[in-house]
């Protein structure tokens, strides 16, 4: 039976003087030996913010800024990855080289018009993933001058299913920086500096 009637909570005043619960003694910062699945965003965990391919360039934009991503999934009625859309695309130089070449206006383009399409997808395998480092994944991504890592593993039934996802700007986070969302070479540089420090 489902409950109805909720009484509610007893509140008071904040104490003077009160503190905040810190990470306990155990915590340890990621270092870049620290194993890879550490700053992996793992999908078993948190769910991932997908997007119809048909939806605006501007409403794929408010959903990043809403989800505070910046990395959408897009995908159909059935849950099929169609494509990846990033901030990058949505806000950066692509829709304006469309514009320029094709004409219209910003409004008019849709999430197919900027997305990388799955067959474009590059993706790592989970079980390599699990026996890597945090400096293995900045180098890969650093090597392909992207954002973002996809991470794959098999479904019960054999099919691949995307497992998790490595951002840049989550692994500077985790070790302790702020970092330029669009300057990939500065930000890449700022991180290699932190590792070997």
């Amino acid at each position: 039976m489902i409950r109805t009637n909720y009484k509610p909570l007893s509140s008071r005043p904040l104490k003077t003087g009160a503190g905040y619960h810190r990470p306990s003694s155990t915590y340890k910062p990621v270092q870049a030996d620290s194993p890879a699945i550490e700053v992996m965003t793992d999908l078993q965990k948190f769910a991932i913010a997908t997007i119809p391919i048909d939806a605006t360039l501007s409403q794929a934009t408010q959903k990043m800024v809403a989800r505070g991503v910046r990395l959408l999934l897009v995908n159909n009625l059935f849950g099929e990855i169609l494509g990846l859309i990033t901030a990058r695309d949505t806000m950066g130089e692509r829709p304006i080289k469309l514009i320029q070449q094709n004409g219209g206006k910003h409004g008019d383009l849709t999430v197919r018009d900027c997305m990388t399409p799955a067959s474009k997808i590059e993706v790592l395998s989970l079980n390599e993933v699990q026996r890597a480092e945090v400096g293995h994944i900045v180098a890969t991504l650093k090597n392909s001058g992207r954002q973002h890592a996809i991470v794959v593993d098999t479904g019960a039934n054999g099919e691949e299913l995307i497992r998790g996802i490595f951002s840049i700007t989550q692994i500077g986070r985790q070790l302790g920086m702020t970092l330029e969302v669009f300057d990939v070479a500065k930000t890449f540089a700022e991180i290699e500096a932190t590792l070997a420090a």
